[in-house]
């Protein structure tokens, strides 16, 4: 069975999109996922994206990461997916409903609302979320934020400073964070302007992460050190995010295809047929 994917990214964060919405697609598992991931041996991506009707929005979308692990959000792949899909559109995540328009300066998403109790990170046990009462070496004291899926927010003087290969994996699979998380460090520049790195939960350290860029965002905003309005700065280039009245975040930025191609689910160990 041959399967088509498109090749994406948005601000270096890449995906593969595997759309079903009109045809089946063989079963998705973590493996399956993870191969098609390989930068080596597989077509390469940061996260696989599986996209299948819904009843719920114009169509779900899945996320897999490079580790073969399911996630609920990925600002990101949303752009992406909403730049593929050509209009506005009303998206069934396993983070809940996301809504995409394009815009002249790229892909506008309304993201949600935030969520800050300890039961929605999830933490393992109750806590003040706003300053964590913890603390990973120099990495003290972060706030907590779920935007679709966990993050702990570090606010530091120099991002640059901090080794995310070492310290990124301890935060992620610290056993206070059940469902590991997503581990933002941050310096705040200004009061439209932050700067952020993201090691992302079952990735790494990546060039870009919207939910980071958001979770980061509405984690200054919190402790009021910049306004409801502002240009978060990652490797891969800047993301607006926006904290509206009615506490729905949007996050507008740009999002490109790469390429367009196809495989052999063979070539994976998938079966050659989809199911009935």
């Amino acid at each position: 069975m041959r399967i088509d994917f498109t090749k994406m990214h948005g601000l270096g964060n890449d995906f593969v999109v595997l759309d079903g919405r009109t045809g089946a697609l063989p079963p998705i598992d973590a493996a399956f996922a993870a191969a098609l991931a390989d930068r080596h041996t597989g077509i390469g991506c940061d996260q696989l994206i599986v996209l299948a009707p819904s009843d719920l929005g114009d169509f779900q979308m899945l996320i897999f990461n490079a580790d073969g692990s399911q996630v609920e959000a990925c600002g990101n792949a949303t752009r992406a997916v909403g730049l593929l899909h050509g209009r506005p559109a009303t998206i069934e995540t396993l983070g809940g409903i996301v809504s995409t328009t394009p815009t002249d300066t790229g892909i506008s998403v309304e993201m949600g609302k935030p969520r800050f109790g300890w039961q929605d990170i999830p933490l393992g046990y109750a806590m003040d979320t706003h300053a964590m009462p913890v603390a990973w070496e120099e990495l003290v004291n972060p706030i907590a934020v779920n935007v679709g899926n966990p993050h702990a927010i570090f606010f530091v003087e120099d991002p640059y400073r901090i080794d995310m290969a070492r310290l990124g994996p301890l935060v992620e699979n610290d056993p206070i964070f059940p469902e590991r998380v997503n581990v933002n460090v941050a310096a705040v520049t200004a009061r439209d302007a932050i700067t952020l790195r993201v090691w992302e939960r079952g990735a790494g350290l990546t060039r870009a992460c919207g939910t980071g860029a958001c979770a980061t965002a509405i984690g200054a905003m919190k402790r009021g050190l910049v306004d409801r309005k502002v240009t978060v700065t990652l490797p891969g280039g800047p993301l607006t995010i926006e904290w509206r009245g009615d506490d729905v975040i949007v996050m507008t930025g740009p999002a490109t295809e790469s390429f367009r191609g196809s495989f052999e689910t063979a070539d994976y160990g998938i079966p050659d047929k989809v199911p009935a």
